[in-house]
């Protein structure tokens, strides 16, 4: 995937899980975060921000905080790019999970019971449900979900395994927004109850995956698959 209208600025300070204040060109700017997780490791002040900046004269903020320098690593913290990069991996050649994924139908937001999962994908005779996770919480080199307790994540790691048990293919794929990193695990510090059950999911025949992604400042895309240790 990619943006548009990207320009560089300064981190100042976050005084809400919606907005940001940045310096762009010595003007502080009220910005639009596209992440609610707590990103405290990520958001320091000063350190160096990219932002999109809306074609919308009409909006209230002009700008997108979509990815953010930490150290030498450059991370995406768009909430809403894993699912668009993960639905460009599914159609395309290189999707590993997938048998005839050039011809797949692919349907995002998928209702089931009482859930909406990510993705629904009819492979051939294949009826898959895909749930995706984005990851931006690294902690040299690990990385980790999430970074702030989720009922909802256990919900759908759950109810996954109740349309396993249907006949569904079961996947749970988290999108490591950065690079350069050892291996995906569950936060057992902040929530033990959604590393349980994604161990039990697992055990159960849900597929846990992990994917890195080549991060730029404009573009995202779905890259490696990385070690998943639960």
């Amino acid at each position: 995937m990619k943006y548009s209208n990207i320009i560089k600025g300064r981190f100042i300070e976050r005084p809400n899980r919606f907005i940001a204040h940045i310096e762009i060109n010595g003007k502080t700017e009220i910005c639009h975060v596209k992440n609610t997780g707590r990103c405290r490791e990520l958001l320091i002040k000063g350190c160096n921000v990219f932002l999109e900046e809306s074609d919308n004269p009409n909006r209230k903020t002009k700008y997108d905080l979509v990815a953010v320098e930490k150290g030498n690593l450059l991370i995406n913290m768009d909430s809403n790019a894993p699912n668009k990069v993960v639905q460009e991996w599914l159609t395309s050649s290189g999707c590993s999970i997938l048998k005839e994924s050039e011809q797949a139908f692919v349907k995002p937001e998928y209702k089931y019971k009482n859930s909406r999962f990510d993705f629904y994908v009819e492979d051939g005779t294949r009826k898959i449900f895909i749930e995706v996770k984005g990851v931006t919480l690294e902690e040299e080199g690990v990385v980790k979900f999430p970074d702030a307790p989720s009922e909802r994540a256990v919900k759908h790691v759950e109810e996954l395994v109740e349309a396993l048990n249907e006949g569904y293919e079961s996947y749970v794929i988290f999108v490591v927004q950065m690079k350069s990193i050892k291996y995906f695990t569950p936060n057992h510090d902040t929530q033990p109850q959604f590393a349980e059950a994604l161990k039990n999911a697992q055990l159960k025949g849900v597929k846990v995956l992990a994917y890195d992604c080549v991060v730029t400042e404009d573009t995202l895309k779905l890259d490696q698959e990385v070690p998943v240790h639960l």
